[in-house]
């Protein structure tokens, strides 16, 4: 797959908002949830510029994201995202797999996130683990499932 790699540029926020909203949107969720959760998946400049946001793109045109707040012994997977009409060509698996070696590269012997109820089977399927759950920041009395990655050789 020719996916090229690189980190956001602070120009790019309305356009990752925009795709990590249409990505939310894919699991069918009702214009009522999508306001409320609109500020949470609102990329500032500032974040997209911060060198913790990994874009994938193809020619030129945006096919997905991750976030990675790097840290040890435990990084953080904050997001990650695909456009909807590249879901299911490996954008997702290729884009979780460079988060993880990220982290794994400078010294991380887990990666934890809140996954989307709908996301936890394909985090699941990469060797994540549910250890908990998280209240939702934005929508109350939904949970989100708290899962993590033990990476190898650590």
């Amino acid at each position: 797959m020719d996916i090229e790699f690189r980190s956001a540029r602070a120009d790019e926020a309305p356009l990752i908002t925009e795709l990590a909203l249409r990505s939310k949107a894919h699991w069918g969720y009702d214009p009522h949830f999508m306001h409320a959760i609109r500020d949470e998946l609102t990329y500032s400049p500032e974040m997209c510029a911060s060198g913790t946001l990994v874009v994938a793109e193809r020619a030129g045109r945006l096919l997905g994201f991750y976030r990675l707040v790097e840290g040890v012994p435990e990084s953080r997977l904050e997001s990650l995202f695909v456009d909807p009409p590249a879901i299911g060509i490996g954008v997702g698996r290729a884009l979780l797999e460079r988060a993880l070696h990220a982290a794994e590269a400078l010294g991380a012997r887990s990666v934890t996130l809140e996954a989307d109820p709908y996301a936890e089977p394909f985090y699941a399927r990469f060797g994540a683990v549910r250890i908990g759950e998280t209240p939702s920041g934005s929508v109350p009395g939904r949970v989100l499932p708290h899962m993590r990655f033990d990476l190898p050789g650590r």
